[in-house]
């Protein structure tokens, strides 16, 4: 039975599975990195770790497939972040990550003005919109920036970097040799043409203005194109065939629309990954910059997906695990459950690294809000996890805006997924039916793996999407829906009120 080997390199580190052409897995290993965090804006891993733990990871699933069967590599991941490399694809500096703040001082010359609404004056920022949807953001924290960090305070990389790549894309050239990005990976750069139906193609203007140096970007290919042939001497090291065909990378907000199973238009989807967003597919290109939710390209020029998303989702309750409470993820969720629905009044701010829809903030700070002589672990938990739910439904109140339509369920994936408990906070937050994809922590794999199918012909994008599963469905009435209304009444004021006190 043929096989596709999927890869997901997310913030944590790689996850690689082998996924069957019905969506279901066979062995998966996964692998941890090092992220550096720096109170000066910074946020950097090593590309070159990235490379060392994937091959483990690979290597631990290959050894148990064979390997003459694998017909595709296909590769998912974050994005909006930069790998500086050289002619052979070898990192020549840190990544800069999509959380990485340091170029803000130098956004103002590319997207601010006198005038300016969150930093976008309108004079400047409408171009920008009027082809792409968006714009850099002020706070520098996407390609833009990075690549002004890099030319004003990293000259020596700079001048060593022969390309500016997206993480999947910089994975795609390792495989491969071939340098090459898409309008999906490039969109966070917003310097393509991405109105509907428009050829995939850079915007010269919009590349001066970003101030970035056309020699630097890749060479811009439609989604879904087969990269290249994998290397023999990268197959060798893998243990894979030489020549397996390597599918351009997908932006995870791209593999979570197809790891959902939810293509149809205004079919939608939750992800609770480290980050966490709320897409779908959509038949039109809007922006709303103000809550920094626009249509982007999707997996061809017709039809768009939302794209949003908030800087912290399962990420706050690892970051309690690992800096507060020492217990393993079953543990804490199996302890929240013992708490009371809405933990006695007691909020949780989940801005752990500032937010960026439905607000762009990067100074705003997470908080504990009324905890009380009474507020135990228990309680702690449970509020973390209330509060990445609560702080959904504040996204998804501006989502349903900018769709102009109710919608009645969601699809629900990602790591955080997996817990039952969590799935039932949605529902009864977001006062709507929740369902939970199968295999949801691996979601964005399956959906990698299936759109590798699509690209190279094999199933078409509905009977690839069919393949997904739903495993349970969560309905509001059934999930303490009056208990988290009133809370979420309560949570809508805490921007407001902690606004401005984690300004460094």
């Amino acid at each position: 039975m043929s096989w596709i080997l999927a890869i997901d390199l997310g913030n944590g580190g790689p996850k690689v599975a082998a996924v069957f052409p019905d969506g279901s897995l066979g062995p998966a290993s996964q692998r941890s990195v090092a992220v550096d965090i720096g109170v000066d804006g910074r946020a950097t891993q090593d590309a070159a770790e990235w490379w060392t733990t994937l091959g483990e990871a690979i290597r631990a699933v290959t050894a148990q497939m064979p390997a003459d069967e694998c017909s595709a590599i296909a590769i998912t991941g974050q994005w909006g972040s930069t790998v500086p490399v050289d002619e052979r694809g070898e990192p020549v500096g840190p990544v800069l990550l999509w959380a990485d703040t340091r170029a803000r001082r130098y956004m103002k010359e590319v997207i601010g003005g006198p005038v300016s609404v969150q930093g976008f004056a309108p004079q400047k920022v409408l171009p920008w919109i009027r082809i792409t949807g968006g714009a850099p953001t002020p706070s520098g924290a996407d390609p833009t920036g990075h690549s002004l960090l890099l030319q004003r305070e990293f000259a020596d990389v700079y001048a060593r970097a022969r390309w500016l790549l997206e993480p999947i894309d910089y994975l795609g050239m390792k495989f491969t040799g071939r340098a090459a990005a898409t309008p999906a990976s490039m969109i966070l750069s917003w310097i393509t043409d991405n109105r509907i139906g428009a050829t995939p193609t850079y915007v010269s203007e919009l590349v001066r203005k970003a101030r970035r140096d056309p020699r630097r970007i890749p060479p811009l290919v439609p989604t879904g194109t087969v990269l290249g042939p994998l290397l023999p001497e990268v197959a060798d090291a893998l243990g894979m065939q030489p020549g397996t065909p390597v599918v351009c990378g997908l932006p995870d907000l791209h593999a979570a629309v197809l790891g959902s199973g939810a293509i149809e238009p205004f079919a939608t989807h939750v992800t609770v990954s480290t980050t966490a967003w709320i897409s779908s597919r959509v038949p039109f290109k809007k922006t709303d910059i103000l809550h920094s939710i626009a249509s982007v390209p999707g997996f061809d020029p017709h039809l768009p997906m939302v794209g949003n998303n908030q800087e912290i989702g399962g990420g706050a309750l690892r970051w309690l695990r690992e800096q507060i409470i020492d217990a393993d993820y079953d543990s804490l969720t199996s302890e929240a459950a013992t708490a009371a629905p809405g933990c006695e009044g007691m909020l949780f701010a989940p801005w752990l690294n500032g937010e960026r829809s439905p607000v762009e903030d990067k100074d705003v700070r997470g908080a504990f809000v009324g905890m009380s002589l009474r507020t135990d672990r228990a309680m702690m938990i449970r509020s973390v996890m209330e509060g990445v739910a609560l702080n959904a439904r504040w996204l998804f109140d501006s989502y349903e805006k900018f769709c102009k339509r109710r919608i009645d369920s969601v699809r629900i994936l990602g790591g955080g997924a997996q817990s039952s408990l969590w799935c039932s906070m949605y529902a009864g937050i977001l006062d709507r039916r929740v369902e939970q994809v199968a295999q949801p922590r691996d979601a964005q794999l399956v959906g990698a793996a299936l759109w590798a199918m699509v690209s190279l012909g094999e199933v078409g994008l509905p009977e690839a999407a069919a393949r997904v599963k739903v495993a349970e469905a969560f309905e509001p009435a059934d999930c303490h829906r009056e208990t988290y209304q009133e809370a979420y009444v309560e949570y809508r004021g805490l921007y407001k009120r902690l606004r401005g006190l984690g300004t460094r």
